[in-house]
Parts: C-alpha cells; structure tokens; sequence
C-alpha cells in the first residue's frame, strides 16, 4: 500500500444527489489519516472505506458553507461514542468563527468527550503552515469563494538517501554515523580519507505532495500558491456550458481547473464537488482533459496513491 494515498469520501457540492457526497476527503500519510472538510455522512463513509476512526488525529475545514462543515458534529458525536479516540486528542483546523461555532455545537451535543478536542486557528488571508512533522508539512493558502475560504497542500518532507551496504561495510562505517550520510553528508576515514557522499549512496526517493482547491472563483493566485505540487484536487463544479454561473458563485470549471493545474505545473489533476444539474461527469473529463491530459474524476470510494 502506498504510504501517501488520498480517500475520496464526498465528491458532490451543496445539494447531495444519490450520486454523490458533499465534500470530504481522508489523506493516508503513512498510517495517519488527515481530513479534509467533513461533509455529512463523514463516519459512515470512513466505515466504508475502512478507514480507522483511531488514526483520525486533525481535521482541516475549507470554510463555513454547510456542505463542507455539517458533518463535524455528527464524526465527532460517533468518535465519542465508539471510543476511536479514547485518551487522544482530535485538531480541528478552522477559522475563529468556525471554533466557536462548533464548540458550542460539541457542548450540547457531545459534552465532555473521551478525549481532548483541540482548535487551530487559520487566518483566511495569509499563506502559513498550520501543521508539522518531522515528515510532512500542511499549509492553508488563500481561496476566492464568498465568504473566507482556504486551501491546503500536503507537501513530503525530503528523504533521506539509501545507503549503498557493501560500500559503507568496504570503508567501515560506523553506524553512528548513518544518519548523517543518508541526510548527505561525506564519510571522513581515521586516516583523513574523505569519501564523497555520493559513493556510499543514492539518491532519495521523490517526495511528493498534494494540494486541495476547494470552492474558489478562478484565480491565477491559486496556481501560484501551489507551484510545483505533484497532484492537485480542484473544484469542477460546472463544464463551459455554465461559466456565467460559476463566476456569479465563486466557482470553477473543469476547464478553469485545468488551467490551474498547467499553470501550476502540476503533474496530475483531480476533478470534484460536482453540481448536480450533471447526471454524469463525461463533460468535466473532456473539458478538462483538452488542457490538462492527466486529469481524472474524483467519487465516493476512490483511492489514489501518490
């Protein structure tokens, strides 16, 4: 299984169909699952999916339109009841409205928790890192929808390089000092011999990374602020056929969306929050894929390994 894969959980906009979800995405990093918006449903289609409400440690929240918020409640309502969570702790990432909102939300729904609730707050307006490891970094950056609107990349963390073992054993190297050579560094001998880094290893497997686009007008900004991102998820609410409508509601294209992910210079492009006056997304694909070659459509039940 890849160590970086993203769960496709909601792939609908405001009115759910029997098609589609509202907005919720699970990243898998290396057996840490991050949500990305909680749409209604949220717990059931992890249960689907079976992804593990245990592993679940941050919760990252677009913004504080009901079709990407309203399943909060209810997860956290079924993590208290499940014990998924019991003697951990839960970070939801959320503006300073939305924090105050939704504690009031957990006081009268899901008073004193098995576990500890934390809020994060992000400020709409600025591009920052929000959250930390020693092995991946996620980062809000501004979005352009009606009301403060954010999106988030994940992005990997440098590798270290692969040790070559016959050579480290040829020129004895400590194992004190394996760290420090796969990070880079040269081997210096007992007798003053410096022995390039490059002879005792190879290079690092690519890190990789993914950028989240929620509900947002088209904007050049967008592309800049995930330059260099290898996958993108971009809202496609509508096809060409409703580009007047998507700039009156702050949304997108498929096309719009792959003119973001080329300008970006993304290498792969995902498709979603579908409006549902589209009984199938044939359309989208097309528009998209006359821009951007490497784009595919996001559903409930999609598994994409980075």
């Amino acid at each position: 299984m890849s160590q970086f894969q993203i769960n496709y959980l909601g792939c609908g906009s405001a009115s759910p169909t029997l098609r589609h979800l509202p907005s919720c995405q699970v990243v898998d990093f290396r057996g840490n699952l991050f949500m990305v918006d909680c749409g209604e449903c949220a717990q059931l289609s992890m249960r689907r999916q079976k992804l593990k409400y245990s592993r679940l440690g941050h919760i990252f929240i677009s913004h504080l339109h009901g079709d990407h918020c309203l399943g909060l409640p209810g997860l956290v309502s079924t993590l208290a009841l499940t014990g998924g969570r019991d003697g951990g702790s839960l970070t939801i990432h959320t503006f300073r409205e939305g924090a105050e909102m939704f504690r009031r939300m957990f006081d009268f729904f899901c008073h004193m928790p098995p576990f500890e609730i934390i809020f994060d707050i992000i400020d709409p307006q600025t591009s920052s890192t929000i959250f930390e490891n020693d092995a991946i970094a996620v980062r809000s950056f501004p979005l352009y929808h009606r009301l403060p609107c954010v999106g988030f990349a994940f992005e990997e963390k440098p590798k270290l390089r692969h040790l070559k073992g016959d050579t480290v054993k040829f020129f004895n190297v400590p194992i004190s000092q394996y760290q420090a050579i796969k990070s880079g560094a040269d081997f210096v001998t007992p007798d003053g011999q410096v022995i390039a880094n490059d002879r005792l290893t190879t290079p690092a497997d690519r890190s990789m990374s993914y950028a989240y686009c929620s509900d947002t007008l088209f904007n050049p900004k967008v592309a800049k602020s995930i330059e260099g991102i290898h996958t993108i998820y971009h809202e496609a609410t509508y096809c060409d056929d409703q580009t007047e409508k998507a700039r009156l509601r702050f949304h997108s294209t498929a096309s719009q969306a792959a003119r973001i992910a080329e300008m970006a210079g993304a290498e792969q492009l995902v498709l979603g929050h579908f409006s549902k006056s589209y009984h199938n997304e044939q359309r989208h694909l097309e528009e998209a894929r006359a821009i951007f070659p490497n784009t595919v459509i996001a559903n409930e039940g999609l598994v994409l390994p980075l």
